[in-house]
């Protein structure tokens, strides 16, 4: 193991703090596994039997991927922002605007969490507080209803006595509107998640050892609950067998006929593999405190490896209890679809009576305050790092005096109180959300594991504090490959507009760069963006690599333009 001769810059006032060790940065990252609860209803719609196995692969690939991460990484022990940052700092060599669209879109990928988290948090409030009324045929309200309303359908008298039952406050909205592909909407959704984002922002603003430690706290009360989910089933025998059988995708999203192995139903498969990247790879951003880190030589690997091994436990053992028990009917109904009634699925695999229960939604509840935590440290900061480096606007330089950059924490904050409003409408417009964001992680997934060789190429000379064997390099290539068939082919599984409406928000990054850049720095990047690899603006005109980073983007391209002709519903 080399040693990194790069030395640390010591924080000076208006910059980030070393504060923490890979253990902080684990606490912080410990909210990832809670990002299962996103998307683990809408992956069992789409792919039915199969969730369990897409959940497998793609945390598989995540892990894998994780390496090179590490790797480059621990070249700049001076910078945060995540993998995006380190990235993007090879890609600078071959064009000024491919390096700031890796920045851009590993922001637009993460910062969304703050969003669909609150919004799912809203929704498992609202239902331990107003929970919808639940009837049947023999129910004394539905029996009266059909008397009263001779020849009435029960189906219908059972739907008509429930909108009568049902609490004002989850049909209360201020104002609701449609635009283009979704709907957005002022409801109590909205307001009791804009309340949890300012609560979260509160924490935030002390700066990443105070972060740290109360997602320590947080994030035992999560993971454990989480583990007892996923192994008391196992151990009780709950699990039926039946249900991962047979393995073949759904005829089509959301209903419960067994499909077959064809171009529709590989294209549902793909869809599902392309929605469950979000939260498997996310683990990554582990690695977004490398200047906060007291000893970054050691801690960078560490802090994703361990992650890591965390997520691998349960983003695997959660989905395969969650399907072993609920089966695929279960799975499909509208509650998990939609989300709103996973933590409550989740609580009622362990039993333990009323109290239990709610306890473990309350916990469900604190997991995705933990992972909403996890997203503003870690998309901050890409912000704030992006802005140091000369590719966001100035502004988003500034930190307070606890080292947090509040300036970035603002930006994502009223982002996403905008985001808020669009995810809190509807299941389809919070999935457009989940897509979107997920094309920008995709492209930044694409363009920092080929950064990986490219920095070998480019950087060979300069000492890894951990080095990935060649192997994994080549690995992480050919996954950015594998990952533009899955967005070229999956993202229109959740909606047809999400592919094109995430490549357009990925290009708007293009206007932004070219403000700082030519607008506000004249041309010129900032001195101290290349220090870490010991290189100044003239080392950039030097290609050891030629012209393999432009043959990889196109090939890149046209992956995912087949993918996206070839595969269909």
């Amino acid at each position: 193991m080399s040693t990194v001769t790069t030395a640390l810059v010591q924080p000076a006032e208006g910059q980030l703090h070393r504060n923490i060790d890979w253990r902080g940065a684990f606490w912080v990252a410990s909210g990832v596994p809670a990002l299962v609860l996103f998307s683990i209803g809408g992956i069992a719609g789409t792919t039915g039997t199969l969730a369990f196995a897409i959940w497998t692969v793609s945390m598989i690939m995540g892990f894998l991927q994780s390496f090179t991460y590490a790797e480059i990484a621990g070249l700049f022990p001076n910078k945060s922002g995540g993998a995006s940052i380190y990235g993007a700092t090879a890609w600078l060599r071959y064009s000024k605007f491919i390096a700031p669209l890796s920045v851009w879109c590993n922001w637009f990928a993460w910062s969304p969490v703050l969003s669909l988290g609150c919004s799912i948090a809203a929704a498992y409030i609202l239902n331990a507080l107003a929970p919808l009324p639940m009837f049947s045929e023999t129910s004394p309200e539905v029996v009266a209803y059909v008397a009263a309303h001779v020849g009435t359908a029960p189906a219908d008298a059972i739907a008509a006595v429930t909108a009568a039952a049902t609490p004002a406050i989850r049909t209360w909205s201020l104002w609701s509107h449609t635009l283009g592909p979704v709907s957005f909407t002022f409801n109590s959704t909205f307001f009791i998640g804009a309340v949890l984002m300012l609560i979260i922002f509160s924490i935030q603003h002390r700066g990443i050892l105070g972060t740290a430690n109360v997602q320590k706290y947080i994030g035992l009360l999560v993971i454990i609950p989480m583990l007892i989910v996923g192994v008391v089933p196992i151990f009780t025998g709950q699990i039926n067998w039946a249900n991962f059988s047979p393995l073949v995708p759904l005829a089509a999203a959301y209903a419960p006929e067994p499909g077959a192995w064809n171009i529709a139903g590989w294209t549902l498969v793909l869809g599902g593999m392309f929605i469950a990247a979000w939260s498997t790879y996310g683990f990554e951003t582990a690695v977004c405190y490398t200047s906060e880190f007291k000893n970054p030589g050691t801690d960078t690997f560490k802090a994703i490896f361990y992650s890591g091994l965390l997520c691998m436990l349960l983003f695997i053992l959660v989905p395969f209890t969650f399907q072993g028990v609920l089966g695929l009917n279960g799975m499909l109904a509208t509650p998990i679809v939609d989300g709103s009634g996973v933590a409550d699925a989740l609580a009622g695999m362990v039993g333990g009576g009323q109290l239990i229960h709610s306890l473990l939604v309350m916990l469900m509840i604190l997991a995705l305050v933990l992972c909403i935590m996890t997203a503003m440290a870690g998309s901050s900061r890409t912000l704030y790092q992006g802005s140091v480096d000369g590719w966001l606007p100035r502004y988003l330089s500034h930190v307070n005096e606890h080292g947090a950059p509040t300036r970035a924490m603002w930006t994502d904050l009223v982002f996403n109180l905008i985001v808020l409003a669009i995810a809190s409408a509807d299941a389809t417009s919070f999935f457009f959300i989940l897509a979107v964001s997920n094309c920008g992680y995709i492209i930044f997934n694409f363009l920092n594991l080929n950064a990986g060789w490219i920095h070998r190429i480019d950087n060979g000379h300069i000492a890894r504090p951990w080095k990935a064997p060649s192997w994994l390099l080549g690995v992480g290539a050919i996954f950015a490959y594998v990952n533009a068939i899955f967005m070229g082919a999956g993202a229109k599984v959740w909606n047809p507009m999400a592919l094109w409406a995430g490549l357009i928000t990925a290009a708007l990054i293009i206007p932004v760069f070219c403000f700082r850049h030519y607008v506000q720095d004249g041309g010129k990047f900032p001195d101290h963006m290349l220090a870490d690899l010991g290189m100044s603006s003239a080392d950039l005109k030097v290609k050891k690599a030629g012209m393999l980073p432009y043959l990889t983007l196109v090939a890149g391209v046209v992956v995912m333009l087949l993918a996206n002709w070839l595969f269909v519903i």
